[in-house]
């Protein structure tokens, strides 16, 4: 339940819709208890045993208000059968009931109504909460997080929390509000049968109890199921074709099946516990209403106590309380399942992101003179990386980062983005801590562009302009220019308006990069980031993209993370890296002079 109440906040602007649900909650109750109070006379009437009161009663306060109530309608009743005729009154006493039973159903109608509003926005507020704090969360926390447990985060434990909602309101207010009217007008008819009730109610509520005991603990396994079955299939579309091409249809499609058979046992489980519910309340409800009938009929039959309407009446009343009963016991099942989805939204939307701008960070919107890494150390979990690195890198340079793989290049680039920070030592720029730069605003003065070209379903223009979106079309052409890519978006159907399907998928692997590339020219910010951009093409694709990556790099700052090392030749400076440290400096030529790393790197590859 504490979950659930952390979940609040976000229904508080939508609280005046949690009224309007609670008042014609509160009117529903009302009615629901009067539409069977209300068979009274109409009974009496019907067997003609009436009661006959020529005078107007006074009113002697709350404590005689139920004599008051009844001598009352009597009275009118005597007054309209002598003017109009039983037949008539028996008319209007329907009528009466009608009206009632329609004013319930239409105070239900809108309770359900209002709430309908508060359950929704809440729906979208918690989704967009979540989407928001999904990307603003580190990278390092989704590399230890499945992408499907997340999506059934965000949007089936979101769903029940939805669900759960509604579960509480009834919880708290429809139902109890029902049966607490209901057990007042019982007690107004007689209070030997309420208390014959009441003997039996805290039996039939601990019985319930148990069946829904370890309910929450098993809608926890299940999303969490659920979570690794949307899980192996995103891997599997993401991967479809390793998996078809190297035959292993049948290991996903078994971890899929043992997957979905482990939801399969859990839901049975929990839906079978939940129907458990309402049969069970039932049962107990009518074995109350059995001992009731022999109690009650004694009354009437034998000690003469009790009216026969009023006995009927009072039975419809205690079968008014089992509706309200198997209510509550579902509900609050659907409040356990609503804690447990509860308790993994609240785990993404409570996480801590450490990777965020300080309340005064700087605003900076141009490199004027070094980039500066000093006694760099990082590591991934326990994994050291980076070990006192030191390097300064001058406005308008290029420099090569070059190594072997896992020496630390990629790493780099990471640390200057700030998706990861630093363990020790610093990065600046101009002499700033980039941890004292706004974060928006670090961002903005680089460019990336990474060896996977990370596009999205969306038309060219839409891709190429996502670090500017108000860019024309004629910068969107010039950037694609530069780029070496308007040779072939020219020839495509649409042109820029061309959409180039899941992840670029209609694209070759060239035309892919060339458009990341475009995307990086546009947004034309002053460091440049080139993570191993040509490492995943082929030599006509290469030359093509190379020749865009220098048309790109002219007169600004560049960080080239490079694995072939033929497209590094023209680097200011070449860097080369073993096990997180600088091992050798210098430009191509200063470097083969060498006999060192950087020449048996060379030795290992081919020049064209």
């Amino acid at each position: 339940m504490s979950s659930i109440k952390k979940i609040f906040p976000f229904a508080a602007p939508y609280k005046k819709y949690a009224f309007l649900n609670i008042f014609f909650n509160i009117l529903y109750a009302l009615f629901s208890t009067l539409s069977f109070i209300a068979l009274m006379p109409m009974l009496d009437v019907l067997f003609g045993k009436e009661q006959k009161v020529y005078k107007l009663p006074e009113y002697e306060g709350i404590g005689h208000i139920k004599t008051y109530a009844s001598d009352s309608l009597a009275y009118y009743t005597t007054q309209y059968t002598a003017a109009h005729g039983i037949g008539n009154t028996l008319a209007i006493l329907v009528a009466g009931i009608i009206s009632i039973f329609l004013l319930k159903n239409l105070c239900d109608y809108l309770a359900m109504f209002f709430i309908t509003y508060l359950k929704n926005g809440v729906l979208r507020d918690l989704r967009t909460a979540m989407y928001d704090k999904i990307l603003h969360l580190p990278i390092a926390f989704f590399s230890e997080k499945r992408k499907g447990d997340t999506i059934a985060r965000i949007s089936n434990d979101v769903n029940e929390v939805q669900n759960s909602m509604l579960s509480i309101l009834e919880l708290i207010v429809k139902e109890p509000l029902t049966i607490v009217f209901t057990i007042v007008a019982m007690f107004m008819i007689s209070v030997k049968l309420t208390a014959f009730v009441f003997v039996f109610i805290p039996i039939s509520g601990y019985l319930i109890s148990l069946v829904g005991k370890s309910l929450k603990k098993q809608s926890s396994q299940a999303q969490q199921e659920q979570g690794t079955f949307l899980s192996t299939l995103e891997e599997t579309l993401g991967g479809l074709k390793v998996v078809k091409s190297y035959n292993a249809q049948k290991h996903f499609g078994e971890t899929f099946r043992k997957s979905t058979q482990r939801f399969f046992k859990l839901s049975n489980s929990i839906v079978n516990r939940q129907n458990l519910a309402s049969p069970m309340s039932e049962f107990l409800g009518i074995a109350v209403i059995a001992f009731l009938l022999i109690y009650g009929g004694q009354m009437v039959l034998v000690d003469k106590t009790l009216a026969a309407s009023s006995f009927i009446t009072y039975m419809g009343l205690a079968y008014n309380i089992l509706t309200p009963a198997k209510a509550i016991s579902k509900a609050s099942y659907g409040v356990k399942r609503g804690a447990a989805a509860a308790d993994r939204v609240l785990e993404i939307l409570h996480e801590h992101n450490p990777i965020t701008s300080k309340p005064d960070a700087i605003q900076k919107t141009d490199l004027e003179s070094t980039i500066t890494l000093n006694n760099v150390n990082f590591a991934y979990e326990h994994e050291t990386v980076l070990k006192d690195f030191s390097l300064v890198i001058n406005k308008g340079e290029t420099v090569a980062l070059v190594g072997q793989s896992g020496s630390g290049k990629s790493t780099i680039a990471n640390l200057l983005t700030r998706f990861y920070d630093v363990n020790d030592g610093s990065i600046k720029i101009d002499g700033m801590d980039i941890r004292d730069i706004d974060l928006h605003s670090l961002r903005s003065l680089m460019g990336l562009v990474t060896q996977d070209s990370i596009l999205f379903n969306d038309t060219i223009k839409a891709n190429v302009s996502l670090g500017k979106p108000d860019a024309s079309d004629e910068e969107v052409i010039e950037a694609l220019k530069v780029a070496n890519a308007y040779e072939f978006v020219k020839d495509l159907p649409m042109g820029i308006e061309t959409n180039i399907g899941d992840s670029g998928n209609k694209l070759s692997g060239g035309q892919k990069q060339r458009l990341s590339i475009a995307r990086a020219v546009l947004k034309n910010p002053p460091i440049m980031i080139l993570d191993e951009a040509t490492s995943a093409l082929d030599t006509e694709s290469e030359r093509l993209v190379q020749e865009a990556l220098e048309n790109m790099m002219q007169n600004r700052t560049s960080i080239v993370i490079a694995h072939r090392l033929s497209t590094i030749q023209k680097a200011d400076r070449i860097v080369v890296m073993k096990k997180g440290r600088i091992v050798e400096q210098g430009t191509h030529d200063e470097l083969l002079a060498v006999d060192g790393n950087y020449r048996k790197l060379v030795s290992m590859q081919s020049f064209e």
